[in-house]
């Protein structure tokens, strides 16, 4: 009799240790696993769905289960150790029963699972929807008598909010993947300019005017095409009387199509086969400029400020590379823009996008404020440097290397190292030295 009693102590044991692989497994698997996994075809991935879908009647199932297989190991335990040692018995159940709960159905069904949570889940879930259909009464009880106690007490129902948006979680989820090593940087950037488009505008990634490559349409046909030989753009700006007033983009096949009908360059005409310009406002948001290229089926937009004034140029390449990085063919110019050091120091040119910086040299500099690191600088300093002065502020060290007018075009960049290095520590944000 008693081995028998012994032998449904190690029955309530392995179920005990099934309860607690499962609530490990099942809190821990991936739902975006799951839903994979599902779509390929798999029956139990579907099951594993549903119970998470039902996550609160889950717990509640694994919780009764678990704990109504210790208690009960532990009382048969009792009762067997007390008919043979007497009173003392309880201390040896209690010793013995405490061993084995916390070693074989809790910790090592525990550590199993955690190791492969999607893997155990696939092996429970079927088992596990028995028993919350058959645990289904008690459970409906529990959960009144729970939200009744939750009421009385003053504890809102549902205020479980996460702090994170679901981007910022699935950012936060490539980050710690990349920092583990299942992530290159490389894919960790493309995945991060990929959440990053809707909260970008046109204006943090367009060529402003100052940069762009425009011609005169009034130049004569020959010089005019000369110029455009010169550049490395298939689309050009067309301007009349002054820059600021654009009547057209010219598009180089156009113009090669053109010489070849008129047969003699000085009959072209650009600005009749200029494309009529585009213009976009700089406040709109990235993801639209991107469906707005698809839809229209062109590559190419002017940015105008809410004064209706040019701003700079847009382009389908420059929205594919804040996803993918930079692009470049055989005709583009490559301008290094930011040179690493020996000493660790970085000189970067003020023009070059404070994204492109951190992409580069994986930092973190903000870029809410300003676009450019040289905006950067002006806006931390609150003035236009002159050369040779230096900033220390969000952990670097900033000096103007030059400055054209009031333009700031190359700094060298000093990362500080932290006080918990034993180093020195940056100083407050705008302080000059």
């Amino acid at each position: 009799m008693d081995w028998m009693i012994f032998s449904i102590v190690v029955g309530c044991l392995l179920i005990s240790a099934f309860f607690s692989a499962s609530e490990t497994a099942l809190t821990g698997s991936s739902r975006a696993s799951m839903m994979r996994l599902q779509k390929q075809g798999s029956a139990q991935a579907g099951v594993v769905t549903w119970l998470l879908e039902r996550r609160e009647r889950m717990i509640g199932a694994l919780l009764v289960g678990n704990n109504l297989a210790n208690i009960g190991a532990s009382a048969l335990a009792t009762g067997v150790l007390t008919a043979w040692f007497g009173d003392v018995g309880v201390l040896y159940a209690t010793g013995v029963m405490s061993v084995l709960v916390i070693i074989f159905a809790e910790v090592l069904p525990k550590t199993v699972a955690i190791n492969a949570p999607d893997r155990v889940s696939l092996l429970v879930a079927r088992p596990m929807t028995w028993v919350v259909a058959l645990l289904g009464p008690v459970l409906t009880v529990i959960e009144v008598v729970v939200r009744l106690l939750m009421r009385i007490l003053g504890i809102p129902l549902g205020a479980n909010q996460p702090l994170l948006s679901p981007t910022e979680r699935l950012r936060g989820a490539v980050d710690l993947i990349h920092h583990e090593g299942g992530v290159e940087k490389q894919d960790r950037d493309m995945l991060g300019g990929l959440l990053d488009l809707k909260d970008l505008q046109v204006s943090d990634v367009m060529v402003h005017r100052t940069e762009m490559v425009m011609i005169n349409a009034d130049l004569p046909a020959e010089e005019l095409v000369r110029e455009v030989l010169a550049t490395e753009y298939t689309r050009i700006p067309l301007w009349r009387e002054k820059p600021e007033n654009i009547i057209g983009v010219l598009h180089a096949k156009d113009l090669l199509r053109a010489i070849r009908v008129a047969g003699d360059i000085s009959k072209v005409d650009a600005s009749a086969i200029a494309l009529p310009p585009w213009f976009v406002p700089e406040m709109r948001p990235l993801s639209d400029q991107l469906k707005a290229f698809r839809r229209r089926k062109t590559h190419f937009a002017l940015v105008v400020d809410e004064y209706g004034e040019v701003e700079g140029m847009v382009t389908l390449e420059d929205i594919l590379e804040e996803i993918v990085g930079d692009i470049s063919d055989e005709h583009d110019i490559v301008v290094a823009g930011v040179r690493a050091q020996p000493d660790g120091s970085v000189i970067v040119d003020g023009s070059v996008p404070i994204r492109d910086l951190n992409r580069a040299m994986d930092w973190h500099l903000p870029d809410e404020e300003a676009t450019t690191v040289a905006g950067l600088v002006i806006h931390e300093a609150r003035s236009i440097p002159d050369r040779g002065q230096s900033f220390t502020f969000h952990g670097f060290r900033f000096r103007v290397l030059r400055r054209e007018r009031n333009r700031i075009t190359a700094l060298r960049i000093v990362p500080i190292p932290r006080e918990d290095d034993g180093e020195a520590v940056p100083r407050r944000a705008g302080t000059a030295f």
